[in-house]
């Protein structure tokens, strides 16, 4: 039987819609406020979710248990998959010893901490976020500035702040990819998208390199790196939308990131920012870069681990090396009980026809265990500890160890996945999102807000436009708008959702070996969050009305 979803379950709009956002406060509340352990408010939103899912939403209970199950095993692969091997690469390089040869190359070519922010919580996380996304660079940089001696607070919410600009990019330009396939588009929608996203976001990379400083160390303090900011803003910024509009989405981030990298790395040669006296992070006494000189097969040694990681996430988010494993092995199991059993209707797709019924919502297993980025992340893992002299049992008693650190964060991320499942196949998240659409003239504001809750709910830019994009174009031809432009906003917005969705933060807390002050973090970060997609939204409601924003909006 075919479940038709229903947006109203208590005819009273404003009702239903207080009644599908009480997963999501609960939540949040239950992180920020309440300071529960962040694997118990995941089962605590997800156990309401599953409520309202049941008993209010009247859906089949088979359906609702096969979603949980569902999103529990899409959290915890590909996700968790990423995460595990990543952590544990990172314990080799802190048992080698070869990290703290790392952190300290890192402190001699940026000793001043405002900087390390941008170098490596901005650009250097581009890079990651282009090539395989999933949460790998906040894991990778937050890391590293937590071995460059942040604070695990500043540390995490810093590298989940930076992680915003080249989200809709990521993973070499799935978002826009998965948003063009809900909107039905073809090679040159494509493009349209792409292009309209590269006119939005590069203001934002612009901004979020002073924007983060600003966040650790006070205007004054952002004012002492300025040109800094100014040249690792420009160097992304002017590159990601030239390819954006001229190229498309597939490699963004990576020109970009690389650009980014290159133009700091060269103004540091010339220009050393002055002391300040800021609230900036120091270094502690005991993790102090040395003043001793370190040989160049050692910088060689330690550099070696990350160089692998990046070389093969690369190699492994190419489309023709991932389809080639994709047909070594790519086992998919349809989800019984909710593959084609529920079906998403008007006004968040059009309305069905003879000639064109709506299909049913897909619910398909992908265990693309071969092509799965945390794949390519164990080879470099497994090559760089046989090379930094690790035996097989050490490596895996080692994978063990890492295994038991990240366990709690591997059950919240399941937890956390299986919650934003339900609320997708129940059609609870589009009720909040009819709810944003009702906003008339001032929809290309709140439409971007949309996005930002998307990926807030689900962890994922692409998961938000898949779930909000049809609504999106469906929303923007009534008001008269674009529907490029609307797409892209999702995507656009959906960004700064990045930095409050719980999957992030559970990495940043992991990365930080910080697991259990998650409220703390979403403190820390939710304003940034939300004031940043405030003025994503204000850019857009420009593009929509007012000229000469209105030239930019692709046709």
């Amino acid at each position: 039987m075919i479940w038709p979803q229903h947006y109203d379950p208590l005819h009273n709009t404003t009702l239903s819609t207080l009644v599908a956002a009480v997963p999501v406060v609960v939540l949040l509340a239950a992180i920020a406020w309440l300071k529960i352990r962040i694997h118990f408010a995941a089962l605590l939103g997800l156990a309401i979710a599953l409520g309202i899912a049941l008993l209010v939403y009247a859906m089949p209970v088979k359906a609702a248990l096969a979603a949980t199950a569902f999103g529990a095993a899409y959290g915890l692969f590909p996700i968790g998959w990423i995460i595990l091997n990543l952590i544990f690469l990172y314990s080799l390089t802190v048992k080698s010893g070869l990290f703290d040869v790392l952190r300290e190359s890192l402190a001699k070519l940026a000793p001043d901490p405002r900087v390390q922010v941008i170098l490596i919580a901005f650009a250097f996380g581009a890079f990651f976020e282009g090539a395989a996304g999933f949460g790998t660079p906040v894991a990778v940089t937050a890391a590293m500035l937590i071995g460059l001696g942040f604070k695990p607070l500043q540390a995490s919410g810093l590298s989940l702040i930076a992680n915003t600009a080249p989200v809709a990019f990521g993973a070499l330009g799935t978002p826009i990819i998965a948003l063009n396939s809900v909107l039905g588009g073809d090679e040159k929608m494509l493009h349209a998208l792409s292009q309209m996203v590269g006119r939005q976001l590069p203001f934002f990379s612009l901004i979020v390199p002073f924007w983060v400083v600003w966040a650790m160390a006070g205007w004054r303090g952002m004012l002492g790196v300025w040109p800094a900011a100014l040249t690792a803003g420009v160097a992304f910024a002017v590159p990601q939308f030239l390819v954006s509009n001229f190229h498309g989405p597939w490699l963004v981030d990576i020109v970009a990131s690389v650009c980014s990298i290159i133009a700091t790395v060269v103004l540091l040669k010339f220009w050393k920012p002055k002391a300040a006296a800021t609230s900036a992070p120091t270094a502690s006494e005991e993790i102090k870069p040395s003043l001793a000189p370190t040989s160049s097969a050692k910088l060689r040694a330690a550099w070696l681990p990350w160089i692998l990681l990046s070389a093969l996430v690369f190699v492994w988010g190419v489309p023709a090396v991932k389809k080639q494993l994709n047909n070594i092995s790519s086992p998919a199991f349809p989800v019984s009980g909710l593959h084609n059993a529920v079906v998403r209707t008007s006004p968040i797709v059009p309305a069905p026809t003879a000639e064109k019924p709506t299909p049913p919502e897909e619910a398909v297993f992908k265990l693309n265990w071969l092509s799965a980025t945390g794949t390519g992340i164990l080879l470099a893992a497994l090559l760089a500890g046989l090379i930094m002299g690790f035996r097989p049992a050490q490596l895996a008693r080692s994978y063990w160890e890492t295994l038991v650190r990240v366990r709690y964060s591997l059950i919240t991320i399941a937890a956390m996945l299986a919650l934003g499942y339900v609320t997708r196949y129940s059609g609870t998240d589009a009720t909040l999102g009819l709810a944003l659409a009702k906003t008339g003239k001032l929809y290309p504001f709140f439409g971007t807000l949309l996005g930002w809750l998307g990926v807030a709910l689900t962890g994922s830019d692409t998961a938000s436009n898949v779930l909000f994009g049809s609504l999106q174009k469906i929303s923007a031809e009534q008001i008269g708008v674009s529907p490029i432009l609307m797409g892209a906003a999702n995507s656009s917005g959906g960004v700064m959702g990045k930095m409050v969705d719980a999957q992030s933060i559970v990495v940043a807390s992991t990365a930080t070996n910080w697991f259990g002050h998650e409220g703390s973090i979403l403190r820390y970060v939710f304003f940034h969050s939300l004031a940043l997609a405030a003025l994503v939204g204000i850019l857009v409601l420009l593009q929509a009305y007012v000229a000469p924003f209105t030239s930019m909006v692709v046709k």
